[in-house]
Formats: C-alpha cells, sequence, structure tokens
C-alpha cells in the first residue's frame, strides 16, 4: 500500500488502514529507547499482535463501538497499544495524563470524576499499580494494563474481529491546551485524521525513509498526531521514549538520533533551550545529527533566539539553520496549520515592537530600530487549510494587521464531544483565540487572546515574557508563569511572574530574580512589577 499522500488519499479509508497495522512484517514500527536499557524493537507484526490481544480483551469485557475510554496510563509501549486496541474495536480512545508528582492529586481526581461523569466514560485504562486509587474515585470500571492482557488466551485472540468503521466516525478524542478535566474533548473523525496526514505529509515531503524521534506527551495533539499516529499509519518508524526520561537526560534524544539516523523531530520553543543550556558535552561526544531534516518549533510562540542558541549550541555536530523549521498547529485542526517548506530555515520579519504591542500594527524596521523584534513566521498554509485574521467584529484584515487567527479546512473537528451548546465555528470558520497576523503569505503568531495583559496600554502576551525568562540562568525552562495583576492605583495591569529555580540560597536568587527583570527589560518595552521564585515541582498543573 502507498504511503498516505494527496495523490493517494483515496485508497485511505480508516485509521485502521495504517501500515503498522495492515502490514504485518519484520520491519521496525517502533523503537523504545530509555536510559541506561537496551532498546525495544516493535515490528510491525508484534505491534499488531499485541493490538489485537488488547483489543480481544476490551471487547471481552463489553466495550462496544461508540463507547468513550480514556487511557491513563504512563508513556510506554502498554498505552499505545491499548489506544489503538480501543480504535479496534470500535471505541472512541482518549489519550489523558497519568498522575504524576507535577500534578495536584486532588484537581487530577476531582477533574477525572468530572470527565467520567460528564462524559459518559465507559472505563478507564492505566497501569495495575493505579488502578484501585483511580477506580476509587470515578464512577466507572478502571482496568489495569496488565491485567487486561492476561483476560484473553493469545489461541483467542486469532479469532478476534475488528470493527469496521465508517469514515466519519469519531475515531478518538484529544483535548486543546489548556483545559482542565477534559470539558472540551475535539471529536475528530477518521476521516479528518486522514485528510490531516495527506496534507501534513506532503508539507513535509514525507519519505518511506524518514525516520521521526519523539519525546512528546501522546496526550498533546504535536505528541499524538506527528510523534505517533503519523508515523504509524505512514509506516515509517518511530523512535519514542518518555518525556520524563528526556526532561531529566535531554542528551538522550540526540543519542536516538545518532543511533536510528532520525530525520524529523518535534519540540516545542522551550527545549530548544533546554537541550541548549542542560546538555553535557560528555554526553554527546562523537554524536552527529546530520540525518535531521527538520526539527521543526511548534506549540508555543517560536522565538528566534531559541533557536539561534540551538543552533550555536549543536552546529557542531551537525545541525544547519535549514533544519529549525515551524509549524503552527492546534488539536481542533487535527495538528499542523502550517508549515516551514521543507530545506529551508524559518523567515524572520524584523517589525517595530512597539507598534506591535500599541497599534497592532507588524511595521518592518531595520535590525538596529531601537524598538526591533524579531518574528519567526509559522510557515505558510499546509493544502486544504485556509488561515486569515479576523478584527474583534469579524471582519478579515489585510496583511500585518494583528488580529485573531481564523481557519477552515478538511481535517477540522466534529464538534466538541457531548458538548452540543458550544459551536466552534462562525460563518464556517474556526476562530482560534490565537492573536498575530500574516505577511507575504506567511503566519506569524504572537500569543492567546485569553491571555492578553493590557499593561499601560500595551498589548503583552505573557508567553513572550515566559519564553525570555526561561533563557535566564538558574530558572528551570519551561516552568514560569506570567500573569496580570489589576492596580485601580495605577489603573492598568501590572505584571507578575513566578518562576522555579534550581537554588535555596537567598543570594543566588536575588540574582537570579535580577537576571529576571533586566533580561525581561532589556528585550521588551514593559517592566516586571513583581518576581517570585520558588523551588523545583512548586508551579502545579492541572492539565
Amino acid at each position: 500500500m502507498p504511503m498516505l499522500k494527496l495523490a493517494t488519499r483515496t485508497e485511505y479509508h480508516t485509521l485502521l488502514d495504517a501500515a503498522a497495522l495492515k502490514q504485518a512484517d519484520d520491519s521496525a514500527a517502533i523503537i523504545y529507547v530509555e536510559t541506561d536499557q537496551p532498546d525495544i524493537v516493535i515490528t510491525r507484526a508484534a505491534f499488531r499482535r499485541e493490538v489485537r490481544r488488547y483489543a480481544a480483551a476490551l471487547k471481552h469485557l463489553g466495550v462496544k463501538p461508540r463507547d468513550l475510554i480514556i487511557v491513563a496510563h504512563v508513556q510506554n509501549l502498554e498505552s499505545i497499544y491499548l489506544f489503538w486496541g480501543a480504535m479496534l474495536v470500535g471505541a472512541i480512545p482518549s489519550m489523558f495524563p497519568t498522575l504524576t508528582e507535577k500534578l495536584d492529586p486532588q484537581i487530577y481526581m476531582r477533574n477525572m470524576g468530572e470527565l467520567v461523569r460528564l462524559s459518559g466514560v465507559r472505563a478507564v485504562l492505566t497501569t495495575d499499580e493505579f488502578a484501585p486509587t483511580l477506580g476509587a474515585a470515578v464512577d466507572c470500571p478502571v482496568y489495569g494494563s496488565d491485567h487486561l492482557r492476561g483476560l484473553i488466551p493469545a489461541e483467542d485472540v486469532a479469532s478476534f474481529e475488528q470493527h469496521t468503521p465508517a469514515a466519519d466516525e469519531i475515531a478518538f478524542l484529544q483535548h486543546s491546551s489548556g483545559t482542565t478535566g477534559l470539558q472540551k474533548g475535539v471529536a475528530l473523525s477518521h476521516q479528518a485524521v486522514l485528510n490531516q496526514i495527506a496534507s501534513y505529509s506532503d508539507a513535509l515531503a514525507l519519505r518511506a525513509d524518514d525516520v521521526v524521534v519523539s519525546w512528546l506527551p501522546l496526550y498533546h495533539d504535536m505528541g499524538l498526531i506527528a510523534g505517533f499516529l503519523m508515523p504509524l499509519i505512514q509506516g515509517v518508524p518511530l523512535v519514542l521514549m518518555s518525556p520524563f526520561d528526556w526532561v531529566r537526560r535531554p542528551a538522550l534524544l540526540f543519542r536516538a538520533i545518532h543511533a536510528h539516523k532520525g530525520t524529523l523531530c518535534w519540540l516545542p520553543n522551550f527545549a530548544y533551550n533546554h537541550c541548549a543550556r542542560r546538555v553535557r558535552s560528555r554526553d554527546i561526544e562523537g554524536l552527529s545529527l546530520a540525518s535531521m531534516r527538520a526539527f521543526i518549533n511548534c506549540s508555543e510562540p517560536v522565538r528566534h533566539d531559541s533557536h539561534q542558541l540551538f543552533l550555536e549550541r549543536f552546529a557542531p555536530l551537525g545541525v544547519r539553520e535549514d533544519m529549525l523549521a515551524v509549524s503552527y498547529a492546534m488539536a481542533e485542526n487535527t495538528f499542523a496549520v502550517t508549515q516551514t517548506p521543507p530545506n529551508q530555515s524559518a523567515r524572520r520579519d524584523i517589525v517595530d515592537g512597539l507598534a506591535l504591542d500599541e497599534a497592532r500594527h507588524a511595521a518592518p524596521v531595520a535590525p538596529d530600530h531601537p524598538h526591533a523584534r524579531v518574528m519567526v513566521s509559522c510557515g505558510v498554509s499546509i493544502p486544504h487549510t485556509e488561515v486569515r485574521v479576523a478584527a474583534e467584529d469579524g471582519a478579515f484584515l489585510e496583511e500585518r494587521h494583528v488580529g485573531e487567527l481564523v481557519i477552515r479546512s478538511d481535517c477540522m473537528l466534529s464538534g466538541y464531544y457531548k458538548r452540543p451548546d458550544l459551536d466552534p465555528f462562525r460563518d464556517g470558520w474556526y476562530f482560534t483565540g490565537d492573536m498575530g497576523y500574516m505577511a507575504d503569505g506567511e503566519v506569524y503568531v504572537i500569543g492567546r487572546k485569553k491571555d492578553l495583559i493590557i499593561n499601560a496600554g500595551k498589548n503583552v502576551y505573557p508567553q513572550d515574557i515566559e519564553a525570555i525568562i526561561n533563557t535566564v540562568d538558574g530558572v528551570h525552562p519551561g516552568r514560569a508563569v506570567v500573569f496580570g495583576v489589576p492596580d485601580e492605583r495605577e489603573g492598568t495591569e501590572l505584571i507578575a511572574a513566578v518562576a522555579e529555580v534550581d537554588t535555596d540560597d537567598p543570594a543566588a536568587r536575588k540574582q537570579i530574580s535580577q537576571a529576571i527583570r533586566q533580561a525581561v527589560a532589556s528585550q521588551t518595552t514593559v517592566t516586571l512589577s513583581y518576581v517570585h521564585l520558588v523551588g523545583d515541582k512548586w508551579l502545579i498543573k492541572t492539565s
């Protein structure tokens, strides 16, 4: 069966036409890597066998087509088999993070309980260790993966008959970034996901000899689609690792790329800083990253200085500027909206930062302009996806005017699961809540509309300030939060920042706090009114 591209789209009917399921041979489907452990190679034949085993067990338990199944498991091979096994019986799987030390236990259990109640969850699949605890908090069956696997003898798996879904049936749910309790489950049909993968594969010029390397969590659209479903559907090897393993030992990513000749890797912006600052030289000695076609920056506003830091640090390993690509993506469009064309570096747009903040206009200026700000393009729209910029009243704006990004495509969500009160479309367009502008047909993202801080008449996007803070030595990358604090006396919103740091030493913390203030002041037109430093694991995430 040929790879899924726009030219071959009609040969694929559902996600169950995936190469990893259809072509049961000895080619590698997944290579799972762990620090100080031998790689685990799962062939397509083994992948199909394990998925069918879990599917047969779910069917034995009475799981039926269109039942909602939550996979709240650690990121390992079992979670992957569970997800695909649920689809094989026609159920609707959804990845959800398991409880970790970064999550508040009470909030997690409350959100899971609400999810089960509001969405009519049929069952939750998790680890055998966590199943009893979670089972006491939700009103549906909770099964451990080892327990499931042992339910059905191997000989009975052979007689399992998979469900044959219609193209417009919901394949799975994913959830918009920032939601808690999964109240807004993004329902995606088989047809929409296949349309996305066909268009995105064309935009990437995906090849049969590509190798995807990923540490991304599978409950996030970037990890779920680019770092999981796309390679398995297309039949290109997926080299996968735990996000917790990567955070602790980021050199693991580079060792995996070197060992398996990786070509494509998706990363959020903070990861470029994390790798550049945390990877030790001795851990990458003798490695080569020259096999890579693209490191694709996605899910956060992109910063030019993060790319430059990464490039300067890893150029000796073979990283080139034309490897540093960008994609703008969201769950509601399945994944990608835009993509930097292959073999091109992301375009940079130097604009007047003051005009951008105050007049909402991206006016080009010289690099030495006193308010020069470098914006990084997210690329052009992928095939069959349109992007426009809208004003508050919904009217479309001309290029270089800042407004809300709106999209329409053939890979949009069917709707929000069991939320008929939420209509995601206005006149056929999806209003993203992201602010940005277009220039020469390319998309530039500034930040989230709902997170906007109005400081002394300036539009301040927290993500921009957080990205700057993440570059300060001593701050845990990705562990900074910026928000507005209303101040009646000043008649505006003041800007506050909270960041996790490595040290408890008061003098060192004072120095880091000063460095944060100086970095923000020197790179923006605003100042921080409050900086509060906290220890490791202090910031609690609720989604």
